[in-house]
């Protein structure tokens, strides 16, 4: 075999889906690991998407959307964060969050740059950076309830910094960022020559307070590029439909990378989008209510349980600690499956800052939830007993 790409050997499958490979080959265990909606795409997004289907050609868009769509979004953020994007030149729809994160990454990084993400840290980043030759640099967040102050960013910014990635709703502490914090982190940025990446996949999901974005403050728009889409609000992680903001300095460059990547997203899911965006705008707040009834319940089977943890004020996880068991927790998530045929992540996937914790989605069923807890405290009795 002619050689692969030399950065490709750090890279490795996350750990979410290691633990769910597991799980396919236990049917009888309960699954509280991906981070996945149980709900079903709302029905006026599938209708209208069949009706677009059978009376439209479903040709090419242009390389950043249709501008029905992009103008759904740049409407969306006046209304909701006061932002002013312009839908023609500073919006871009992407194959998902995913494909809009890989394209900001391979349109600003160089090899030998650092990235700045605070930790515990979502799974899919660091590889990106890897794969181009860049650093990541982790901020340790665990003594300040999973969320970054702007002295511990300040702290880790080096010469060699190009961005830092912020994710808030955090995956995978459920951690938001009270206004106060964005505030001292604007402030921050503004001294440094450096891109802001912000990723706001969950913010449609802040259970609890309020999403403050940063695209609500253009003294850092020409840095800030953001990240959102409509997988997690409104269930529609199969449609791989997102989007990314930025600059139209900066909108110009990323769309030679993005369609070349991808010439333009799927126009099914286009449609599916600009349905989500203006006729089912009120779906997540169905969802979030039956989350907050499970993270309620979840948490106080936890504490109940004698586990630390931290009430998640976003998305649909919670991140209790292990470290009383002394062990690892990849250690310890194998043992529950095996044993007591429950599926979290170890915390480790989330960096060496989520060691000592697990993570658990609680984007299931309040009957699976209620078993899977069942099942956790009698596996900890045990452990306890040992």
């Amino acid at each position: 075999m002619p050689e692969l790409n030399k950065l490709l050997k750090d890279v490795e499958v996350p750990g979410t889906r290691q633990m769910a490979n597991r799980v396919a080959r236990m049917p009888e265990s309960i699954d509280l690991t991906l981070g996945q909606p149980d709900f079903p795409t709302p029905q006026s997004i599938r209708d209208r998407v069949m009706e677009a289907v059978g009376d439209q050609p479903m040709k090419y868009s242009h390389n950043r959307g249709t501008i029905e769509l992009r103008t759904a979004i740049a409407n969306f953020y006046k209304n909701k964060y006061g932002a002013d994007y312009d839908a023609a030149d500073e919006v871009i729809v992407t194959n998902g969050g995913s494909e809009a994160l890989d394209t900001i990454f391979r349109t600003i990084v160089n090899p030998n740059d650092e990235i700045i993400m605070p930790a515990p840290i979502y799974t899919g980043y660091a590889p990106i950076a890897s794969m181009l030759g860049a650093k990541t640099v982790l901020v340790d967040t665990t003594d300040t309830d999973f969320v970054p102050t702007a002295e511990k960013i300040e702290a880790a910014i080096t010469d060699k910094t190009k961005a830092v990635l912020l994710n808030y709703p955090n995956n995978p502490t459920g951690a938001i960022y009270p206004e106060e914090t964005i505030e001292s982190l604007v402030k921050l940025f503004e001294k440094h020559d450096i891109f802001v990446i912000v990723d706001e996949m969950y913010s449609e999901n802040t259970l609890d307070g309020e999403h403050y974005s940063f695209t609500s403050y253009p003294e850092i728009k020409d840095k800030l590029l953001a990240v959102n889409g409509l997988s997690k609000s409104h269930a529609m992680t199969g449609w791989r439909i997102g989007w990314l903001l930025g600059s139209a300095e900066m909108v110009e460059k990323l769309t030679l990378v993005h369609l070349y990547n991808t010439l333009c997203a799927s126009m099914p899911s286009q449609v599916a989008a600009l349905e989500a965006l203006t006729g089912a705008l009120d779906a997540p707040v169905e969802m979030n209510a039956a989350y907050v009834e499970r993270r309620d319940y979840i948490y106080r089977r936890l504490v109940d349980m004698g586990l630390d943890v931290v009430l998640p004020k976003g998305a649909f996880y919670i991140f209790p600690s292990i470290r009383k068991y002394n062990e690892s927790s990849s250690d310890f998530a194998i043992e529950l499956l095996e044993t007591a045929q429950v599926a979290v992540v170890p915390g480790a996937a989330f960096s060496e800052y989520g060691e000592g914790h697990i993570r658990i989605s609680f984007a299931t069923s309040m009957e699976n939830l209620e078993a899977a807890a069942d099942r956790l405290e009698r596996f900890l009795s045990r452990k306890s007993e040992e």
